[in-house]
């Protein structure tokens, strides 16, 4: 009952005209959703110990505004969504550790990039997928100590966790972008 009601107000919040926002906001939409659900994932597949997930929430509301913003300016609401995506991917690889894999999502945010803006805004593609790339060269092992250290066998467990999530991510984006692919009755242009 409750999810048929907010159907309506979500859909027209993330709904938009320009097909690549539209596909900006499907991914911030999915991140929001599943975001709640990562304390449990840590707790279910990682550890009883999951505390340090709640940090990953501060960067919801990021996510949450890449339709807001987009209605003001479309480029820089699509390009907020690798952005947020960076940011989130940073919090989290402090939060969790390297060792946690976690830094495996700035491959998709790299694809996020190239995907939501057009040709004649490749500049943004490799100036964010660039940003992306960098952020992992420069911070990979800078983090220090993660709020909560996990033993060996919960990072594996967390590499396995991530590494399947970035494959759900790198699907969903690879289906919006063949989507959008077909909208344009597959002219490259």
């Amino acid at each position: 009952m409750l999810l048929s009601r907010l159907r309506g107000p979500v859909s027209r919040y993330f709904h938009h005209p320009d097909p690549l926002v539209r596909t900006a906001n499907m991914i911030a939409l999915v991140v929001v959703f599943n975001q709640p659900f990562y304390p449990l994932y840590l707790y279910w597949f990682v550890s009883p110990n999951f505390e340090a997930a709640y940090w990953t929430f501060l960067s919801t509301p990021f996510f949450l505004a890449v339709p807001m913003v987009s209605r003001m300016d479309a480029m820089a609401g699509r390009a907020l969504l690798p952005v947020a995506g960076i940011g989130n991917t940073m919090l989290s690889a402090k939060a969790f550790g390297d060792a946690s894999g976690v830094e495996l999502f700035l491959l998709p945010i790299v694809l996020i990039a190239f995907v939501v803006f057009r040709p004649k805004e490749r500049l943004h593609s490799f100036a964010l997928a660039g940003l992306s790339l960098a952020v992992y060269m420069v911070m990979h092992g800078g983090y220090g100590e993660p709020f909560h250290r996990f033993t060996a066998e919960e990072y594996a467990s967390f590499i396995r966790l991530n590494a399947t999530s970035v494959g759900m991510l790198t699907a969903l984006v690879g289906i919006l972008a063949s989507n959008l692919i077909a909208e344009r009755g597959g002219d490259p242009k």
